[in-house]
């Protein structure tokens, strides 16, 4: 039975380096891990562990030992994200936050953490508003907070900390920045 992928997993799925590069050796024609290394330029093992994580996922099956993509998983993701009704949720926010918000946010849970800084740091920004100002929490509460919104809670909170949207002292954070809007 084949899963049901957003097309926000499919594109997180995709950008990984090595994973697109074995999607890519699929894509065109190679059918085995080692095939998929040879077309690929990359390492078995590192074939091996992309491959596997795309199955997992539901975008490439092992039918007989022969890998294919299942491209109706596309075709469903793109129905689905189509008939989507466009959300008005960040409507108040500039243009270019709006964009960063709509690409990475749905649903009030983040689908991936930007790597380009500015992307990251409206995100940022917007899970800075989860923590109210003044009140302190613990590293559990703060977990718990981000959690709800990402599961990799350890560098959401290291982003937060590093750009100092909270602050960190002897096992007690609390906001310093941000912006007030909620």
């Amino acid at each position: 039975m084949e899963r049901e992928l957003d097309a926000a997993t499919i594109v997180g799925l995709l950008a990984d380096d090595y994973r697109r590069r074995a999607f890519a050796a699929l894509e065109l024609g190679a059918d085995t891990i080692d095939e998929v290394a040879r077309v690929s330029g990359l390492h078995a093992r590192r074939v091996a562990k992309a491959v596997g994580r795309l199955a997992e996922a539901g975008l490439v099956v092992d039918a007989a030992g022969s890998l294919h993509i299942i491209g109706a998983a596309f075709q469903r993701a793109a129905r689905v994200a189509l008939a989507r009704p466009a959300s008005t949720e960040h409507d108040d926010l500039p243009d270019q936050a709006r964009r960063v918000m709509a690409a990475f946010v749905s649903d009030g849970r983040l689908n991936a953490i930007p790597t380009a800084l500015g992307k990251r740091m409206v995100i940022l920004d917007w899970l800075a508003q989860d923590f109210a100002p003044g009140r302190r929490y613990s590293e559990q509460d703060v977990n718990l907070v981000i959690g709800k919104r990402h599961p990799d809670t350890a560098a959401l909170r290291r982003y937060l900390i590093d750009h100092e949207f909270l602050a960190r002292e002897a096992g007690e954070y609390w906001r310093i920045g941000g912006s007030t809007a909620g």
